[in-house]
Order: C-alpha cells, then sequence, then structure tokens
C-alpha cells in the first residue's frame, strides 16, 4: 500500500507508515500535474496547507484517506471527498503548544515592537525609542477569542508569567479552566488590552474583527492572530492601525498580498510565516499522529478527529462535523 506525502512531513511519522507496511510517496511538489501522476494506486494521503482540492480526486483511483497534517483543514474538498466515497480527517492538538508559544512572543513583540526596533538598528537609524510607543503586558486584561487547546495554552501562559487578567470569548467552550467568560464580544473588545484569536475559519467567524467590531475595542489594543487569516478583516485593520486604535498587530495568518498592502506598510503590524506549528517538537508529534490517523482508517476504524462520516456511511454535506 501507498500513502501520498503531498509536502514535507517529518522522518518520524514516515517511520511509522513504513513499520506498518505502507510506503511513503514523497510529492516533490503539489502542482495539479505532478500528483496525478503519483496518486494513483495510493489508499492514502496526508497534507498541510495544499489541501486535497476537487481536481486531484481524477486521479484518485484507490484513495481511503485523506489526512490533514494539522487543525487546518478549508483547503481539503470535502464535498468531492464524500463524492468519491474518501475519509476525510485531520490532526489537531499536537501543535498547541508551539503556536500558544509564537502567540506569547508576536505579543511581546507587538508591544515593544521588537522587528522594527531590529530593522532600525541595522539600518542605522536613531531615535526610534523617541519616535515610537510601547507598552507592558503585565497585569493588564486579555481577551482570548476561541478555547481549544490554543487558546487556552496561551490564557495559562499569559496569566503565570505577567499575571493578566484573563476574558474568554468562545460560545462553545464548555470548560473555561477557572478564566473569566464574556457573554459578547463587543463586551471582552471594550476592555482587552490584548486581543488573540484562535477560533476555527466558520461561517459566523469570517470576518470577526471587522470595522464594526473594532469601533468597540479599547483604544490601543494589540491583536494576534496566529489562527486563520479569514478571521480579520485586513482592510479594516490597517484602518484601526493607522488611526491608533489598534496599537499593533502580530499576524502568523494573513491574505497572500498583505505584507506588500496597507498592512505591510506599518512599522507596528509584525508578520510571521504561518510558524505557529513549525518548530520541531510539533512537527515530530503532528507527523506521528498523523500517521496513526491513517494507520487506524486503513485498518476500518473511523479516527476520532474524522470531518465527514465513516467510510461507506456518509452523511449528507451539512451534517459533516465541524472541527
Amino acid at each position: 500500500m501507498k500513502c501520498l506525502i503531498l509536502q514535507p512531513v517529518h522522518a518520524d511519522g514516515l517511520a511509522l507508515l513504513e513499520a506498518a507496511g505502507i510506503t511513503p510517496v514523497i510529492c516533490p511538489d503539489p502542482s495539479l500535474d505532478t500528483v496525478r501522476g503519483l496518486l494513483p494506486g495510493c489508499v492514502a494521503v496526508i497534507t498541510r496547507d495544499v489541501g486535497f482540492p476537487a481536481a486531484y480526486f481524477e486521479a484518485a483511483d484507490a484513495l481511503k484517506v485523506i489526512v490533514v497534517h494539522g487543525a487546518g483543514h478549508d483547503a481539503v474538498d470535502k464535498q468531492a471527498a464524500v463524492a468519491h466515497g474518501v475519509l476525510v480527517c485531520n490532526s489537531p492538538g499536537f501543535n498547541a503548544r508551539s503556536v500558544s508559544e509564537l502567540a506569547l512572543g508576536l505579543s511581546l513583540s507587538a508591544a515593544r515592537l521588537i522587528p522594527a526596533a531590529d530593522r532600525d538598528e541595522r539600518a542605522g537609524h536613531h531615535g526610534f525609542r523617541e519616535r515610537e510607543r510601547f507598552s507592558e503586558l503585565s497585569g493588564k486584561t486579555a481577551l482570548i477569542i476561541g478555547f481549544g487547546a490554543t487558546g487556552a495554552g496561551l490564557a495559562h501562559m499569559l496569566k503565570a508569567a505577567l499575571g493578566m487578567r484573563m476574558m474568554v470569548y468562545s460560545p462553545r467552550a464548555q470548560d473555561l479552566e477557572g478564566f473569566e467568560r464574556v457573554a459578547t464580544l463587543a463586551e471582552g473588545l471594550a476592555q482587552a488590552d490584548l486581543i488573540s484569536l484562535h477560533t476555527p475559519m466558520r461561517p459566523e467567524t469570517r470576518h470577526l474583527i471587522n470595522a464594526e467590531t473594532l469601533r468597540f475595542t479599547k483604544q490601543g489594543a494589540i491583536l494576534i492572530n496566529t489562527a486563520r487569516a479569514g478571521l480579520v478583516d485586513e482592510a479594516a485593520l490597517a484602518v484601526a492601525i493607522d488611526d491608533g486604535r489598534i496599537a499593533a498587530a502580530g499576524l502568523d495568518v494573513y491574505s497572500h498580498d498583505a505584507p506588500q498592502g496597507p498592512l505591510g506598510a506599518s512599522s507596528r503590524v509584525i508578520f510571521t510565516p504561518h510558524l505557529g506549528g513549525a518548530t520541531l517538537e510539533a512537527l515530530k508529534r503532528t507527523a506521528v499522529g498523523s500517521a496513526r490517523n491513517v494507520l487506524a482508517a486503513l485498518s476500518g476504524q473511523t479516527p476520532a478527529t474524522a470531518l465527514n462520516a465513516p467510510i461507506g456511511a456518509f452523511a449528507a454535506p451539512d451534517e459533516r462535523k465541524a472541527s
């Protein structure tokens, strides 16, 4: 049996597949022509942010399962998967600590404008600390939007390290681990000095941060997004940065051309290239977790993270399990 590895994963995951008698087929690039050439005969696929578009299914003559390396599965065409009888699951949680740590790092970097200060020093410019405004986070108020593993992890870090007051806006979360719940987004935004996004991308969360919600935001707040680009209306954020409503932003996810647009023109916006789960530790855990999902599906089990119905018993698309 063969498993197509659409994008690089850690060797520990590949070794687990090989030990179970499954041959990893390494895809040199995820272009349509390349995938069409390698996919025939593959019973499984592990993919990352490139997902699995509908066009790939044309060559999927033996495919049984698609496993997303990580949590985000928007780029997998799940309707096409249902039509072709292919199970789709993701591998969330394995990189949660790494994403939480990056959100913490971006929070401190945005509060002190560390990347912009570094650029000015390297360029030989003087007077940066006199020109710019900086703030402490200790003892202030943070709003965590979305209380899954990454949001909860960051909340505990901010509380332990900086003694911040923690508020959570997460209508679906049952257990907030002792942190304060806010009933509405507006209520939380009005009080928060730091806002960090950790919610999945759903129709109701698209552009959750927009011109209207930004008007509720406390003057001078910091915004961090390590979740999904579509959660933020980038044009509205650029306006809020320019007028000081948002003092600074740290973005690990954003639209393709954002660094070259209005946000990129501001020294108060930090861009990182989707580094959240890119630590060695997280990559190892996620690769192994993804491989285990492949093995479970091929043995006839339905992984707990299945995003559609079990193989052979598919539900209608609107009945699929959301992540």
